[in-house]
């Protein structure tokens, strides 16, 4: 994926490991491509910010969150097929929600990340955030 001009979205739950991992997210993709990376809380989200988004990261700490609500209906109706998509959490159960939360709109979607202290050594994390956007 070329990297420059485009945006990318993340989208979270409110919870403290889950912000940081977003937040470290943005700043190593900001550092390092050049993109436009917006972070937002599931319950501010619009789905016009994840339309107009090139690629997009979904995290959460716990499945079935209430703020995932509107989530869960838009992808039930959105097709983003081939659209980079990278799920993280800390908790397994939460990446079985989130790749079953996407599945149905064809993301290409890259294996999800599993960060059971809630932080990522810097350099796994950014071969990850690659992975995700070179998914073809």
């Amino acid at each position: 994926m070329e990297e420059k001009n485009k945006k990318i979205l993340i989208i979270t739950d409110d919870a403290a490991p889950i912000r940081q991992m977003a937040e470290d997210i943005a700043v190593i993709i900001g550092n390092n491509s050049g993109c436009s990376v917006v972070v937002v809380q599931a319950e501010h989200f619009a789905g016009t910010d994840l339309l107009s988004s090139d690629a997009f990261f979904l995290g959460c700490e716990s499945p079935k969150l209430a703020s995932f609500s509107y989530l869960e209906a838009l992808f039930a109706h959105v097709n983003l097929a081939g659209r980079p998509c990278g799920i993280f959490s800390s908790n397994n159960k939460a990446i079985k929600y989130l790749s079953a939360l996407v599945r149905d709109s064809e993301v290409a979607a890259a294996k999800p990340l599993l960060a059971k202290s809630g932080t990522v050594n810097g350099g796994d994390l950014q071969k990850w955030i690659q992975g995700v956007l070179e998914i073809p």
